[in-house]
């Protein structure tokens, strides 16, 4: 009988049951992903240099070059921080009106639990369009 290898949940908490919180494969590679966006480099203590940033653009102008460079961005981080678990697929980046849609596409690699079919996370940040002044 094969079981699922399941991680702990984040951030660590306890269940109903007083036992610490776990998580499927699934949800703790989504989880990774949205940790490597969401974080801003120098904000975590022993690891200066971890995350994605995408917080930097949301003050930039909506517009094709903040999609390149969020593209950009968001790819090299994934690649750089998970890429031994997850294959990244594709990354688009589309902005409208006042929001960033990022859609990161990534394949789980042997060592993260299996390898598996191509998994999409969506990710919406609102930005201000135009320059500030």
């Amino acid at each position: 009988m094969s079981r699922r290898p399941l991680h702990l949940g984040f951030p660590w908490c306890l269940d109903r049951r007083g036992r610490t919180t776990s998580l499927d494969v699934e949800s703790y590679l989504r989880g990774l992903v949205e940790a490597v966006l969401f974080t801003r480099p120098g904000e975590r203590l022993h690891r200066p240099e971890f995350g994605g940033g995408l917080d930097r653009l949301v003050f930039a102008p909506a517009d094709d070059e903040l999609s390149r460079s969020a593209r950009a961005l968001v790819h090299g981080s994934l690649q750089q921080w998970l890429g031994d678990l997850v294959r990244i697929e594709e990354v688009t980046v589309d902005s409208a009106d006042s929001r960033l849609d990022v859609r990161v596409s990534y394949t789980p690699l042997d060592g993260a639990g299996g390898p598996g079919a191509s998994r999409t996370v969506t990710v919406r940040r609102d930005v201000v369009t135009g320059s500030a002044s």
